[in-house]
């Protein structure tokens, strides 16, 4: 029993003295715009550092069902339109491509707003991922050529982000053809991008487009190549980014290039440095809690975070694996405070990112925004913000809607009133670290 009150005193202290290195930082002073040289990140060993070494902890959320729909994120969805592929189609079918772009922008404009970007800053969080289609910047109309208004959205996003003090992470979440069969890769059940190297082809071009435009934008903390890439076999995966690798670096020295895992893990890639890949960072998306990972709630994420399932992975087992291979690591997907009550979620979602910062490790949680019909919280969205309770959202039918109720409702996503999670601002911003696991209680130390 002394050596499991040991062990309890120990882990209690990790996750105590996770707040000098993460949240306490942040909200110690307002952090100032990155915009000097001296801000750009990169790989050295395990951890993200400036030019100067300096290590950067970074914490954030994605800009999840923005530049990329998923219905079920803004009270949509339930009359068989669940991926924007099948949204264009339906639009375009009835009102005409000309229409539909113009609906996607006020859409877009509606979404994030300035006062989305201060909700952001006000949460403590020093990184956004923006999750996007490949046709935010390629002209579907003509592939491999970019659209007028390319650089639309991208350029407002990390122009916004870096004034705050956040850097911004470049996510390709659907890929020309898309790179899996679910929804969120655009088109559900298509995952033509590996069978297709034209596909390929112009993602490499595509990257290549960002690549050269942003290289010397030190707010970009870097690129992920391609959105849970699981239409594949592992070493497919592997084989087919180590070549979009290439073709980035190319035309980018100076970026961290993020490599996707697949959801058996990263061993396909082996050693980075073995393949010739130099500032590069791997990607997972841990769900403890989640799609079949136990239930919400302390338990689950006790046991993750403290390494004591020995069922499961834990953090532990990921903190050998960098060390093995001398490379960073980044949760670009994470969601540690959902359905487990506004409090709790809270605090264990302050423990999860103060954990991930004492190992060095990035990450963004999904998500910063969702909307539901009825509005609300509950005992936790998916959000850091949703809509006001009882700030009600239409289900719209997409095939019978009027143009006047799809504009209407596509403009309140952006004058709706915001209930921001509570307790989890408050912990991500508090200068002391809670106790959800209940380490430092008098009664747990006896036991």
């Amino acid at each position: 029993m002394a050596g499991m009150t040991k062990w309890r005193q120990m882990a209690g202290l990790i996750l105590l003295a996770a707040c000098a290195v993460s949240t306490c930082e942040a909200a110690a002073a307002k952090p100032a715009p990155i915009t000097g040289p001296q801000h750009m990140l990169h790989a050295q060993g395990t951890k993200w550092v400036r030019a100067d070494g300096t290590q950067v902890n970074l914490k954030g959320a994605n800009l999840g069902n923005w530049l990329i729909n998923e219905f079920w994120m803004m009270g949509q969805g339930s009359h068989g339109i669940d991926d924007e592929c099948k949204l264009e189609e339906v639009l375009d079918h009835r009102f005409g491509y000309q229409e539909r772009q113009r609906l996607f922008r006020l859409y877009r404009d509606n979404w994030i707003t300035t006062k989305d970007w201060d909700m952001l800053a006000s949460f403590g969080l020093n990184v956004v991922r923006v999750p996007f289609i490949h046709t935010v910047v390629e002209d579907e109309k003509n592939p491999g050529h970019l659209r007028a208004d390319a650089w639309r959205y991208l350029d407002d996003a990390i122009a916004q982000a870096e004034k705050r003090g956040m850097y911004v992470i470049l996510d390709l979440h659907g890929a020309a053809g898309s790179q899996g069969w679910e929804h969120h890769s655009g088109c559900a059940g298509l995952n033509q991008f590996w069978s297709t190297p034209a596909y390929q082809q112009r993602s490499i071009w595509l990257w290549q487009q960002i690549a050269a435009r942003y290289k010397d934008r030190s707010s970009v903390a870097g690129y992920s190549l391609l959105n849970e890439p699981w239409g594949t076999p592992p070493e497919n995966m592997a084989d087919v980014i180590t070549t979009m690798y290439k073709a980035v670096r190319a035309v980018d020295p100076n970026h961290i290039i993020i490599l996707p895992g697949h959801h058996t893990g990263i061993g396909a890639y082996g050693d980075p440095a073995k393949r010739g890949m130099v500032n590069v960072a791997f990607e997972m998306h841990p769900y403890p809690g989640h799609f079949g990972w136990g239930e919400p709630g302390p338990a689950v994420h006790r046991g993750w975070l403290l390494c004591t399932d020995e069922k499961s992975d834990t953090v532990c087992a990921w903190d050998q694996r960098m060390k093995s291979l001398n490379t960073p690591l980044y949760f670009g997907e994470v969601q540690p405070w959902a359905k487990m009550g506004l409090e709790t979620g809270g605090q264990v979602a302050r423990a999860s990112f103060d954990t991930y910062a004492r190992y060095g490790w990035a990450v963004t949680a999904w998500s910063y925004k969702y909307v539901s019909n009825e509005g609300g919280h509950g005992q936790g969205t998916w959000g850091m913000v949703t809509n006001a309770a009882g700030e009600r959202v239409p289900d719209l039918d997409f095939n019978t809607a009027s143009l006047a109720q799809i504009e209407s409702l596509f403009k309140r996503f952006g004058t709706m009133r915001y209930e921001p999670h509570g307790p989890l601002k408050r912990w991500l911003t508090s200068p002391i670290p809670p106790d959800p696991f209940g380490l430092t209680r008098p009664h747990e130390e006896s036991k």
